[in-house]
């Protein structure tokens, strides 16, 4: 594979709020990444990835009140919200009711929104450096396996994107773990 360039969290940043798609280390897996009120950037993304809009996306901050436009906290019971706020920062992910307003383009065919704040130090640092929750998804070709290393990137798909971030991802060897916030139920684990 060719050299890759990459950008420090705040150039990239900078990079989003134009409306860039950028690949970007995570927990486990090499994610790619966008401002999710930016529909014409969800959508260039969902197209350089191919994957179906209907499926959803992931939402990732690095704190909580990154979330609050994205999700309702009151349609969830005091146990059960404790229940997602003791397991952040971490790799566990969340399908959170979400506002009827909330775009198709990031909860697809769900009445629900798949949320996480991330304990992984660089996505952290690109959240807080971008102001904002991140689009999370896979940086893969839908169907491809997810790289694991900037070298396992697709040169392809890097191609088509507008940067990527520096970095390494966290070392975890699944995914993060996928849970219904109002049951608990484990639906990825």
């Amino acid at each position: 594979m060719p050299s890759i360039h990459t950008l420090a969290p705040a150039a990239a940043a900078t990079v989003l709020r134009g409306g860039g798609v950028l690949a970007y280390p995570t927990e486990s897996v090499w994610g790619l990444g966008c401002d999710p009120r930016d529909a014409a950037a969800v959508h260039r993304l969902l197209a350089i990835k191919r994957r179906d809009p209907a499926q959803g996306l992931i939402l990732i901050a690095s704190q909580r009140a990154q979330l609050d436009a994205f999700v309702r906290w009151d349609a969830l019971d005091a146990a059960r919200l404790d229940a997602v706020y003791d397991s952040w920062p971490g790799p566990n992910t969340w399908l959170m009711p979400c506002p009827p307003d909330t775009p198709t383009w990031l909860r697809g065919k769900h009445a629900t929104l798949a949320v996480r704040v991330t304990a992984h130090p660089v996505a952290a640092a690109l959240c807080e450096a971008f102001g904002g929750a991140l689009v999370s998804t896979s940086a893969n070709r839908s169907g491809a396996p997810a790289p694991r290393s900037i070298d396992a990137l697709d040169p392809e798909l890097v191609a088509a994107l507008d940067g990527v971030v520096a970095g390494d991802t966290g070392g975890d060897a699944q995914p993060s773990t996928i849970r219904d916030a109002r049951s608990g139920t484990v639906l990825r684990g």
